[in-house]
């Protein structure tokens, strides 16, 4: 008889072959599903870190530009964003200001102001940071404000992203080891035990992510009450804001959102606290231009305008508000909503008065103008105001709206097409550019501002649609055909990796 391998093995010993088997399967299908990214599973070897941070082995500098873009498509088109260009203004400057404070290696920053009057923030790759319209009203203070965004930045310049993949990288392969573990116990002492062993290795994971999460929210505070001290701002807002949080949601029936995503405890307050002595205790003078913009968004998230006018002028007779020239500015903003243009230009005209050149002054004088039919009028001040802030975001804005109020669309198009060239992430901006080209008649722009702004809010169909619309309109064209047909590759190509 002839020698058959395996033949002689005990049935024991197959069984535990069997066994063998489907455990390194087990394996296979686990190391799949753990949730780990492609370059966590694989970096490659030409994606060297940097000295002291492993994590830009896993996901380079240039992935995360590429998530945060794809992230922002998707908060563009699910999120209600704001698009008040003369708070984005505001909000971008003291994003910079706080950025040039902290350890940011990388100035590349994109804002989004999420139209929603819950308290929440969020830090997201590629220097996203998400600003709530609700902190505005939570801050008392400027200080209180920035503590928020300096504590998102703080995210981002120790890129908890990265190091998160990082340390879910490190945990996993202990984790599939756990699991193989369990489903041998299970497979040979029964299916109790295994089961026991599973859940506990799925508790002690699930344990080390949440310590390693409220480890990067104090790292955060941390770091972002150093960024505060360094930009001269308070560093004792940080718990002072948190304490504020804390005790509003001890009288509501859901937290604000910002304690759901990073869970404020009396420890972290205390921590913050004993962070911000490390400095000397100073005064810390509020800023009217905060107050300024905290008055519009109270205005916006109102549900009645008659009702904040009430708020705003009781705080102003009865001088209740440190910052009277605010409560004026809300109360103006209030009554041209309510279409009370004389009322509006008489609560106005002081600040004015005083304060020319502010631009909330300026630019709430040129609705009231355009609002009684003066355009030309707005026009002027606006060309004037212009040539003292060439390029300003929300008087550019604000000149493209009256040029067209005036009829005059082919001059706000090439305004606006100016404005896109140096802020080609901003959707409202490409938005208004389409909406002029059409009031200009200018078709062809029509579609390549659609297919940007649909590119921008993650609907890659819709703007190669557009794209492809110009291309058939573009007569002997031959440098804008070549344009175009570059845009329609670089989205097909978003739309790829997209797919991955």
């Amino acid at each position: 008889m002839k020698f058959r391998p395996g033949a002689n093995k005990t049935p024991k010993v197959m069984r535990c072959q069997k066994l063998s088997s489907s455990i390194r399967g087990m394996a296979v299908l686990l190391l799949l599903s753990v949730g780990l990214s492609p370059a966590a599973r694989a970096a490659p070897m030409d994606d060297l870190p940097m000295l002291g941070d492993a994590s830009s082995g896993i996901v380079s500098r240039e992935m995360e530009r590429r998530i945060g873009e794809d992230f922002m498509r998707q908060i563009r088109s699910q999120l209600p964003t704001h698009g008040d260009s003369l708070l984005i203004y505001w909000m971008e400057q003291l994003l910079f200001d706080l950025a040039a404070a902290s350890d940011l290696r990388d100035p590349t920053l994109n804002l989004v102001m999420v139209d929603s009057g819950q308290i929440n923030a969020f830090a997201a790759p590629g220097g996203i940071v998400g600003i709530n319209l609700g902190n505005f009203v939570a801050g008392q203070t400027v200080h209180e404000f920035a503590a928020i965004v300096a504590h998102e930045l703080a995210h981002l310049s120790q890129r908890h992203f990265a190091r998160g993949v990082e340390a879910q990288r490190a945990m996993t392969l202990p984790y599939v080891a756990a699991m193989i573990a369990s489903a041998a116990i299970m497979a040979t002492v029964g299916a109790d035990a295994g089961i026991a062993a599973m859940a506990s290795s799925q508790a002690a994971m699930q344990d080390s992510m949440l310590r390693y999460s409220r480890a990067r929210e104090r790292e955060a505070d941390r770091v972002g009450i150093e960024t505060l001290h360094r930009a001269g701002m308070d560093p004792w807002a940080m718990a002072g804001m948190f304490e504020r949080m804390s005790r509003a949601a001890r009288y509501s029936r859901r937290p604000p959102e910002f304690l759901l995503t990073h869970p404020v405890t009396e420890t972290r307050i205390a921590d913050a606290r004993d962070r911000a002595n490390q400095y000397p205790r100073e005064t810390f003078p509020d800023t009217l231009d905060y107050q300024l913009m905290r008055a519009r968004v109270q205005l916006h998230l109102a549900e009645s305008a008659r009702d904040m006018a009430t708020t705003f002028r009781v705080q102003l007779e009865e001088g209740r508000t440190g910052f009277p020239d605010a409560a004026r500015y809300g109360l103006a903003l209030a009554q041209l909503r309510q279409g009370q243009l004389e009322e509006a230009a008489s609560t106005l005209a002081p600040l004015v008065e005083a304060e020319p050149h502010r631009i909330a002054y300026a630019l709430a004088e040129v609705d009231i103008q355009l609002e009684r039919g003066q355009t030309d009028q707005a026009i002027a001040s606006l060309e004037r105001k212009l040539d003292l802030n060439p390029g300003n975001l929300p008087l550019t804005m604000a000149y493209a709206r009256a040029l067209n109020r005036g009829q005059r669309h082919l001059e706000a198009q090439t305004v606006l097409d100016r404005l896109a060239r140096r802020r080609p992430t901003d959707a409202q901006v490409w938005y208004e550019l389409a909406e002029t080209a059409g009031l200009a008649g200018d078709i062809v722009a029509v579609h390549r501002a659609r297919a940007e702004y649909f590119q921008l809010h993650g609907n890659l169909q819709h703007a190669l649609q557009h794209l492809q619309y110009a291309l058939q309109l573009v007569n002997d064209n031959y440098p804008l055909t070549a344009r175009l047909n570059q845009r329609v590759q670089d989205i097909r190509e978003i739309r790829q990796r997209i797919a991955g």
